[in-house]
């Protein structure tokens, strides 16, 4: 059970309500809703993650699903597991993120984003070796894209994880 209460949309403005039904009145955004200049920028942000920029998107979905599992946070897994396989990530990918290291079904580019994932969550900052194997498969837009994708969905596992977002039926609020 969330730490407060979620906001309640009939109270909100005609705006916070608009953003509300486009994401499908999702826990974590009726959450968010409670500051709704907060709540509209940050929608605003993970918009262009998902919808703009060049960096592949299965090459993001599998970032910000590791992103999730490394942060413990199961709303972000459940939920960019299934928006990963509506953007091509297959079963097996999803099935071997908790372990990515030892799966075979990760290209070489794959591997080297998920170990620019992991340092970026875990370290203070990617090592030397990992940013130069990742930056020399993306161009760098891509690059700042993947790593904006990283930092952005921390933010968001350790909202979920601090508001204790309850977990909804991925159907009612994933696309």
């Amino acid at each position: 059970m969330a730490r407060i209460d979620y906001s309640d949309p009939s109270k909100a403005s005609d705006r916070t309500r608009e953003i509300l039904d486009k994401n499908r009145n999702a826990n974590i955004f009726r959450m968010m809703a409670h500051s709704p200049s907060y709540f509209e920028q940050y929608c605003r942000l993970g918009g262009a993650i998902r919808h703009k920029g060049e960096l592949d998107p299965v090459l993001r979905e599998l970032a910000i699903t590791r992103t999730g599992i490394l942060c413990e946070a199961p709303y972000e897994i459940i939920a960019h597991k299934r928006i990963g396989k509506n953007v091509g990530v297959t079963d097996a990918q999803n099935e071997a993120l908790e372990n990515w290291q030892a799966a075979d079904c990760f290209d070489e580019t794959q591997r080297a984003a998920l170990a620019f994932t992991d340092e970026i969550v875990k370290l203070k900052k990617p090592t030397n070796a990992t940013f130069r194997a990742i930056a020399a498969k993306l161009t760098p837009a891509a690059l700042v894209e993947l790593q904006l994708s990283v930092g952005f969905y921390i933010m968001t596992s350790k909202f979920l994880e601090t508001f204790e977002i309850d977990l909804q039926p991925v159907t009612e609020v994933v696309g």
